[in-house]
């Protein structure tokens, strides 16, 4: 509901979110092998990843412990901050001129 809602009042960056971009060699690996994604899917595919191998603190949930996977996608931050998180894997979407 919410993309919805977004993407009536700014239909260019919700489409900027769900374009397909070519993903680097690290990103490909924890991608599942796969060449091209969006970058809100990727997102998710990292959130889930987060959640299924249980990495936010016990006694801290706003704090992520990154493993070796996860660290290659998050710059090699061995803790991030979930408020970092979207500004991080933003850094791996290149910003295309519309």
């Amino acid at each position: 509901m919410v993309l919805k809602r977004a993407a009536a009042e700014c239909p260019k960056k919700v489409a900027g979110l769900m374009d397909l971009v070519n993903l680097p060699t690290q990103l490909r690996e924890f991608a599942g092998g796969r060449s091209q994604m969006s970058h809100i899917s990727f997102f998710l595919r990292v959130w889930s990843y987060i959640k299924d191998n249980k990495l936010q603190d016990p006694t801290n949930r706003n704090i992520v412990k990154c493993d070796e996977k996860l660290k290659t996608v998050l710059l090699g931050k061995s803790k991030v901050e979930l408020s970092e998180l979207p500004m991080i894997v933003k850094l791996h979407f290149p910003r295309f001129p519309r």
